[in-house]
């Protein structure tokens, strides 16, 4: 990166409303190419202003710094082994809330787990354990579905949905999902078109969760006949375990359609960016 004192900085801001576009794009480029460390002096900059043209250039750049950088995190997590389920949400999270820290939404499942660890036993059998989760999910920490706000974009981002108690079919799973692996137990995402459930799949016994309506368990026939009233034939994919690339490009088509809903058409597009990214 670029070094420059903190006098060549200020000089650069000082610029950004030069009326002359060829200084301008000079000056903004020069910006962008110092990287997201800029971003805390352009924040300074934009608190300390008090002209709103100024003001305006800051947070095009700034917003255009922290989607690069978002973009860069999220290559890195396609590419990454393990393509942590968390850590992928986090970054789509940073979309909306780019000062989040991964570790304040770590800390805030790790808690949820914790109220369903403390009522959880290994020894029962399946459906019970999925009845003990669906009891503290559901009843004592109250999760329930966003019906009124169905198409919101918060209802992808995670740290929304924790605040509010309220998701979409696709996050209120992934926060199941996260739990049951904390827990151990073999419960996957499937994604189904429409809606987004989950299975409990061992070498024993293979079941489906509905966490969009408080856990429900239903059967393979029951996807057959969801699928069937669609008139959507049948993949093998609607019945099996998907991964968490699938998980995350499913988010963010939910939020492409959010935006389009809403007629923010430049958000639409870098939607449509991250989507390209994470999409196989």
């Amino acid at each position: 990166m670029e070094k420059l004192t903190q006098k060549e900085l200020n000089a650069l801001i000082s610029l950004l409303d030069d009326t002359d576009m060829e200084v301008k794009t000079h000056v903004r480029d020069r910006i962008i190419a110092l990287g997201s460390d800029v971003i805390p002096f352009l924040e300074k900059k934009w608190e300390d202003s008090f002209n709103p043209e100024i003001q305006k250039e800051i947070e095009e750049l700034v917003h255009f710094l922290q989607f690069d950088l978002l973009k860069h995190r999220l290559k890195d997590w396609k590419n990454s082994p393990d393509q942590d389920l968390l850590a992928g949400l986090w970054i789509l999270n940073t979309y909306q809330y780019p000062d989040l820290e991964f570790e304040k939404l770590n800390a805030d499942m790790h808690q949820i787990y914790f109220e369903v660890w403390t009522a959880f036993r290994n020894d029962l059998q399946p459906y019970e354990q999925v009845r003990i989760i669906n009891s503290v999910l559901f009843n004592q920490l109250r999760f329930s579905a966003n019906t009124k706000n169905f198409h919101s974009p918060g209802n992808s981002m995670l740290s929304n949905v924790l605040d509010t108690k309220k998701g979409n079919p696709i996050s209120l799973a992934a926060i199941y999902l996260l739990v049951a692996k904390k827990l151990g137990i073999p419960i996957y995402g499937v994604n189904l078109p429409n809606l987004f459930v989950l299975t409990y799949k061992s070498k024993d016994i293979t079941f489906y969760i509905n966490a969009f309506n408080k856990g429900l368990v239903f059967s393979r026939q029951d996807i057959s006949n969801y699928l069937e009233h669609l008139k959507i034939d049948a993949r093998e994919e609607y019945f099996e375990p998907c991964s968490n690339e699938d998980i995350i490009a499913r988010f963010l088509r939910n939020l492409v359609v959010a935006f389009e809903k809403l007629g923010e058409v430049e958000k639409v597009e870098e939607a449509k960016e991250m989507l390209a990214i994470v999409s196989p």
